[in-house]
């Protein structure tokens, strides 16, 4: 038997979440069962615990599309008992049982072995939000973002891919500005390493202008909506958006073509639930390096199973700062 937070639904369509007790022999099939020790909350998790947004194809279910654990049975020859791995997205937590319980089991492909220089409790603090942010950071880097390029702008800083990335891009050498639309975050994003503090409020007028002065040398961007239309026309010459979310609508309202063609913008979408394995290795490997782990620890606040339901709420409010790690054994 093992723990889990089950969301089910009832006839009305209405759902519910609580802790309960399994058996393992009701874990959905996969080569490589694991000891899970902890998981983390994104905003995925918020809708798969409540009203399922529609990622969540049959119930009873057990959501969490993340996960870090010990590896307890496994058919396939790359893994066995005792090896420490990490799970992000394949959809795991929303279509496929997830992290949030105390076994899980997965395809082994989904798998990746954690770096020597992480714990299973380090690895959720950066979870999937975490690796996005470095997939981002590679990508503005792979199209050319060095240091000394002039200001990286970091949209919804005070979240989970904003936290990390503001800390990363820190400590990469770059100037970073950090976007939030609450301001009481103010010292926890200058803590992770933020240059300058930028209220939400001036880039998200709608303009019709084609183009506005050169000032971003890149952008780590999950605001999309408007504030990503107006962010594109004051882009530097040849520099890049990374784009991860839609916090802010999914259209990009006011933009215009105008920074593609005579700045040579680009627009680079950051997939991280797909994403090919030697991407996953090169981002962990890059995350075990290049992330201060100092400043990842003063993101986290922790949190067990019966805590979700709650938080899970939170989050689809705004109301999380930084990384929430779940010990799924407290």
């Amino acid at each position: 038997m093992f723990k889990a937070l089950v969301v089910e639904k009832d006839e009305d369509g209405k759902t519910r979440a609580g802790v309960q007790e399994l058996d393992e022999s009701r874990l959905p099939e996969g080569e490589v069962t694991v000891a899970v020790e902890y998981s983390t909350l994104n905003y995925k998790d918020g809708l798969c615990i409540g009203p399922g947004g529609g990622l969540v194809c049959s119930y009873p279910h057990v959501p969490g599309i993340d996960f870090a654990g010990v590896v307890e049975a496994s058919e396939d020859a790359r893994y066995k008992p005792g090896d420490r791995v990490v799970l992000t997205g394949w959809r795991v937590g929303e279509s496929h049982w997830g992290g949030y319980a105390q076994k899980a089991r997965v395809k082994a492909d989904w798998l990746v072995p954690l770096p020597e220089e992480l714990t299973t409790r380090t690895a959720m603090a950066v979870g999937t939000a975490g690796f996005t942010a470095m997939l981002a950071v590679m990508a503005l880097e792979d199209h050319g973002l060095k240091p000394g390029d002039g200001p990286v702008l970091v949209t919804g800083a005070a979240g989970g891919v904003g936290s990390v990335a503001t800390a990363m891009l820190a400590k990469l050498g770059h100037e970073v500005v950090a976007v939030t639309g609450r301001p009481e975050t103010e010292s926890y994003l200058r803590d992770l390493g933020a240059a300058r503090i930028l209220p939400r409020e001036e880039l998200t007028e709608v303009t019709r202008k084609p183009l506005e002065s050169e000032t971003w040398a890149g952008c780590v961007d999950s605001v999309a909506g408007a504030m990503l239309g107006r962010i594109l026309k004051q882009m530097k010459y040849r520099s890049s958006v990374a784009a991860v979310g839609l916090a802010g609508g999914a259209a990009i309202e006011g933009a215009l073509i105008t920074p593609f063609i005579l700045r040579g913008v680009n627009l680079l979408g950051i997939d991280s639930v797909l994403r090919p394995q030697q991407d996953r290795l090169r981002a962990w490997s890059r995350i075990a390096t290049d992330l201060p782990l100092d400043k990842l620890e003063a993101m986290i606040r922790p949190a067990v199973l019966v805590d979700l339901p709650a938080l899970g709420a939170d989050i689809l409010k705004g109301r999380v700062q930084g990384r929430v790690v779940v010990d799924v054994n407290a």
